[in-house]
């Protein structure tokens, strides 16, 4: 039930109702705080930096987990790669601590993500959705948590999937769920390795690195072979879960 609150106007001597508190007001409070707490810690002005960040991470000690998730679910999901924040997160903490804070600013990031698009942006983002997502609509209405848990699988966290799922009719704890069990194998083996892999490349000699950048390359051609046999998979499980059209 909406409680407002009921004034008097003099000249019109009629009960004026201010508006309840709206979502969307909720949302972009969030936001600006977030802005303002990170600008004041002069996180924003490191985020060129990452050594000084690096530094500023660890000299906050436990604020700075606040900091690193804040920061994180701020700006990932307006364009900033998630992967940068989860690589940097491997390289600051052990892994163990890293998983955790990748998972969180994820499920943060994935939070501010959807809400924005639903209860902020949603006319507008609903036109920026991609054909690539668009095609799930009915596979979210039949099986939303295995089609949130696979998308996340394939797409991690694309501020464009945050968005889709926003303006799609998927239940907010669905999503949420859906995210979570995405989330956790790739950000594992990301948060495990990282670090484990940034030390090997950083004393590794010239051959090494041209191996790697080899490696790179084939594996970013599986990566994507694999992606379009999941998306097919999703797409074909899309179809099969769709209703058959009806006659004329």
């Amino acid at each position: 039930m909406r409680v407002g609150v009921t004034l008097f106007s003099a000249r019109h001597e009629r009960p004026l109702k201010l508006k309840p508190w709206h979502p969307r007001a909720a949302v972009v409070l969030v936001v600006v705080i977030v802005l303002v707490a990170a600008q004041r810690l002069g996180l924003l002005a490191q985020l060129s930096e990452p050594e000084q960040l690096t530094r500023t991470l660890l000299e906050l000690g436990p604020w700075g987990y606040v900091a690193f998730i804040g920061v994180f679910a701020t700006f990932q999901p307006f364009g900033i790669p998630g992967t940068v924040f989860v690589f940097a997160a491997a390289l600051v903490w052990p892994w163990q601590i890293a998983f955790v804070l990748s998972m969180a600013g994820s499920m943060a990031a994935s939070v501010v993500g959807f809400s924005f698009a639903r209860f902020v942006a949603r006319d507008f983002l609903s036109r920026k959705i991609p054909a690539r997502f668009r095609k799930y609509d009915d596979a979210l209405e039949r099986r939303a948590l295995a089609t949130v848990f696979l998308l996340r699988s394939v797409f991690w966290s694309a501020p464009l999937l945050h968005a889709f799922f926003g303006v799609s009719k998927v239940p907010f704890r669905t999503h949420f769920s859906g995210s979570f069990l995405g989330y956790l194998l790739p950000l594992f083996l990301m948060s495990f390795f990282g670090q484990k892999l940034f030390e090997l490349l950083k004393h590794a000699p010239r051959e090494a690195w041209v191996l790697t950048a080899v490696a790179i390359v084939v594996g970013a051609v599986g990566v994507f072979l694999f992606r379009r046999r999941a998306a097919r998979g999703a797409d074909a499980t899309a179809r099969t879960t769709s209703p058959p059209a009806e006659d004329s």
